[in-house]
């Protein structure tokens, strides 16, 4: 009975073996070097690695408790409140005018979200016979009506209420 590889198949077969042998052989021999290599020379570690591990470490907020928790929340609340009143919109300008034209005319201009537009005087008529003090609170706090939606203090935040009242009065100077 005769085998049903052939010589020439058979050499073929011994020789890819070898080939792939020595292949994995060379593999290891690289991945030893690799490994030598690398324990000779290490690699250099970041000089903010040590502060990028702080941060990464660092607690996300603070719990205080008794006398001294208590003192720390009252100054942080106060240094929050001061760097707000640090960045007071359109450089603490009491301009009515001005305030208008850089965030209330966004809307009193075109109508947008059901704002009274400042060129119909019908439509602001109504609410300038509520006054300027309720206005004024509605502006600073926000107010949810009919026609629509005025947000607290003109969508800005950092308005602050001297502002909001100037801008107030000169929109009701020019509906009158």
């Amino acid at each position: 009975m005769s085998s049903p590889i052939t010589k020439t198949d058979l050499e073929f077969l011994k020789r890819f073996s070898m080939l792939i042998g020595v292949l994995a052989v060379m593999a290891v021999a690289f991945i030893l070097l690799a490994l030598y290599i690398y324990g000779k020379n290490p690699a250099a570690t970041s000089p903010n690695a040590d502060k990028v591990v702080a941060e990464r470490l660092a607690p996300v907020g603070d719990s205080y408790a008794g006398e001294t928790g208590r003192a720390a929340m009252i100054a942080a609340e106060e240094a929050r409140k001061k760097a707000a009143a640090a960045q007071v919109a359109y450089g603490g300008t009491t301009d009515g005018k001005v305030i208008y034209d850089n965030l209330c005319g966004a809307c009193h201009k075109s109508g947008a979200g059901g704002a009274p537009r400042t060129d119909d005087k019908a439509a602001w008529a109504p609410r300038v016979a509520q006054g300027l003090d309720t206005l004024v609170k509605h502006a600073t706090e926000g107010f949810t009506g009919k026609a629509g939606v005025m947000p607290p203090r003109g969508g800005n935040p950092s308005l602050n209420d001297a502002q909001v009242k100037a801008s107030v009065q000169w929109m009701l100077d020019q509906v009158k």
